[in-house]
């Protein structure tokens, strides 16, 4: 692993709660790492701690074997080569975009300096921008100005801290995308805080999720997805919900009885007795609930969202239980309306009952 943090704690001056607990997670040279969770969780503390800005209190944090940050040494933020995007890309609006990409290489000799500046705008895709200023760039140009800055002196590690939070939801996931071809290029190490799943998914090799300073689950998209590690994590990525089931044994297999019918492709599940009266929560995705015109199981609509190809139906059984399905938007069905439903999971998640 080349960014390695193990068992890490980090307090804040003033605060009970550590802002950080116990957080391991690595990355390997040339992977981008996502760092997702509600507001406060701990996302920034993290980067900020990597980047030698917030002390470490317990644990170690590794850059290429060496360590970087520990409650026993510090190694200053100036010399761990790290480089920073933040969510105001504070490009000086007085320098030229050149001038601004140069900016932390200027120690190199002037022809060296204009063609790495050249060779990070060619990189960015701003290619013969070298003259133009801030203000007459739209906001996506001036983050990846901002990116070109960071990644010109070369730096082992690029850490982004939401840095496309200021620019509208369609051109943040355009952005994200381009942002991972650009780093993976330039064969770029990248940690990157998010709040928004989409980048994340966009992003990341490896997406660690945080909830109140201690990580959940670090792991791929599809795992995060399909096999959360905890109740936290399956509630936080994805549409789903949770739907009361009682576990029972059937000859040589267990099924969960929900509201939907007994669901038979249960994932790693616990036998009964794994909870008290086999009662447990099963999570269903909105992809978990097909719309069957012929099912014996119907639902009101209670709430519809347009998604393109699909609507989001939020649904409301006869027993007062709610469920999300996506519905192919060719389906006009009206707010009100009752319609027939099955579960058709791949595989099914249970819970200890909240």
């Amino acid at each position: 692993m080349f960014l390695e943090i193990s068992d890490l704690e980090v307090r804040h001056a003033g605060r009970t709660r550590a802002a950080l607990q116990a957080v391991t997670l690595g990355l390997r040279v040339g992977e981008v790492g996502v760092l997702i969770g509600p507001s406060g969780c701990g996302k920034t503390t993290l980067l900020r701690a990597v980047a030698g800005l917030d002390p470490v209190f317990r644990g170690e944090i590794r850059l290429g074997g060496s360590v970087v940050g520990s409650a026993a040494l510090s190694v200053a933020p100036e010399h761990r080569r790290v480089g920073m995007v933040f969510q105001e890309h504070a490009l000086f609006p007085h320098l030229s975009v050149g001038r601004n990409v140069a900016f932390g290489i200027h120690r190199l000799p002037r022809a060296r300096q204009a063609a790495r500046v050249a060779e990070m705008l060619q990189l960015v895709g701003l290619a013969g921008s070298e003259n133009r200023f801030a203000h007459e760039l739209s906001g996506g140009q001036q983050q990846r100005v901002a990116l070109a800055r960071a990644l010109a002196p070369g730096p082992r590690l690029m850490l982004l801290d939401e840095p496309f939070s200021s620019l509208d939801a369609d051109l943040r996931e355009r952005l994200a995308h381009e942002l991972r071809a650009i780093l993976k290029a330039a064969g770029a190490t990248a940690l990157f805080v998010t709040h928004d799943q989409f980048e994340a998914f966009a992003m990341g090799d490896r997406i660690g999720v945080l909830h109140e300073g201690r990580l959940h689950q670090w792991d791929d998209a599809c795992t995060l997805y399909h096999r959360p590690a905890t109740r936290f994590v399956a509630d936080f990525i994805g549409h789903g919900v949770f739907s009361p089931a009682t576990l029972v044994q059937r000859g040589g297999r267990v099924v969960a009885q929900t509201p939907l019918g007994e669901l038979g492709t249960l994932h790693a599940c616990p036998p009964p007795c794994g909870y008290p009266g086999g009662e447990c929560d099963v999570l269903l995705r909105a992809d978990d609930v097909v719309h069957d015109a012929h099912a014996p199981v119907q639902a009101q609509i209670v709430r519809k969202a347009f998604r393109g190809a699909a609507f989001l139906y939020t649904l409301r059984l006869a027993s007062g239980h709610t469920l999300l399905a996506h519905v192919p938007s060719h389906h006009g069905h009206a707010v009100g309306e009752w319609i027939g439903i099955r579960a058709q999971p791949d595989h099914v998640l249970t819970f200890a009952r909240a």
